[in-house]
């Protein structure tokens, strides 16, 4: 499906959300829409969806999705960040989406299966009293089994954990070409698996629109944390912008360019002195406000250190905390 915006503007009181935004995705094109907390993203999916009443104009294959609500709905699903409080069965759930959408039950139950979701095993369960991730998955094999032209997805994977989100990578790559996807999101492993194009918003203006890859090659960061009980390695790693951390750590956070720089240097440098040193990959990414270098929050795999010769260069291992279990 193809997505046209033109001056798209939306008011809440005396708040402008939305500032005059211009986008154009081709169908079959997959984009990552970005930014920080109150940067309009939320408001800019309601309205491409219908939902949110606003000025301008938005066609969705040369169809307002405002005048034209049935045939746009028919050819849409939706995966909300935050799952709707459903009191009806997940029988119910399924059974009422797969006539809606003419669908065979047997679909969704197959791709939930796939996410090691047991619809029957759940059937009788209403969809409230789910665990965080047994809503997305549920949702998520909703949206996919819907084969829609436009998929919009809100943090699909906030609740997934690692296996999961594997098998979420795997179920979208399975997606028949000409599908759109819309995809907002915070996680840089969502971004590399998921989308082709980068969408940033910022108090409302788009300030990057353009290929995920040059997007992600200016904003990764690492962070790198060194152990040693010598005095001029503590003097040698403060001068180089390194502060003590938890635990004795000295720890400093770098773009991938400066940290590919300075690991063989701490080698050379430090050398015996070291007791240890660990690389983390930061992988989330959040545009701040006002520009300059991103937020990052969760930490993955850092697996650029295996290459150093330095005494223990060890991977940092993920630590996930999942949100109401599965």
């Amino acid at each position: 499906m193809r997505i046209e915006l033109r001056a798209v503007r939306k008011r809440f009181g005396a708040a402008e959300v939305l500032k005059g935004i211009d986008l154009s995705v081709p169908a079959g094109r997959r984009v990552a829409l970005i930014g920080p907390n109150g940067s309009g993203k939320s408001t800019l999916l309601r309205s491409l969806m219908g939902l949110v009443e606003c000025e301008g104009e938005v066609r969705l294959d040369g169809r307002s999705p405002f005048e034209d609500r049935l045939e746009v709905a028919r050819r849409l699903a939706y995966v909300p960040q935050v799952a709707p409080q459903l009191g009806a069965t997940v029988r119910d759930v399924v059974s009422l989406v797969a006539r809606t959408r003419e669908l065979a039950p047997e679909a969704i139950v197959r791709i939930a299966g796939q996410l090691e979701l047991d619809v029957e095993a759940l059937r009788g369960r209403p969809f409230r009293a789910l665990s965080g991730g047994m809503k997305q998955k549920l949702l998520i094999a909703l949206a996919l089994a819907a084969d829609a032209s436009l998929l919009v997805m809100d943090e699909p994977t906030a609740s997934l954990d690692a296996r999961a989100r594997e098998r979420f990578f795997a179920l979208c790559e399975e997606l028949t070409p000409g599908r759109t996807l819309v995809l907002c999101s915070h996680r840089l492993e969502e971004l590399r698996h998921l989308a082709g194009h980068v969408v940033s918003l910022e108090e409302g203006r788009v300030t990057y629109d353009g290929p995920a890859g040059d997007f992600l090659s200016g904003r990764g960061l690492a962070v790198v944390e060194v152990a040693t009980g010598s005095r001029e390695a503590e003097g040698w790693l403060q001068a180089r912008g390194f502060r003590m951390g938890l635990r004795g750590w000295w720890v400093r956070t770098l773009s991938q360019a400066e940290t590919r720089a300075l690991l063989p240097e701490l080698a050379r440098e430090l050398g015996p002195r070291m007791s240890d040193l660990r690389v983390r990959d930061v992988e989330t990414v959040e545009v701040p406000h006002g520009g300059g270098t991103p937020a990052y929050g969760m930490v993955a795999d850092a697996r650029a250190a295996g290459r150093l010769s330095a005494p223990r260069v060890r991977d940092v291992e993920t630590v996930e905390v999942s949100h109401g279990g599965n």
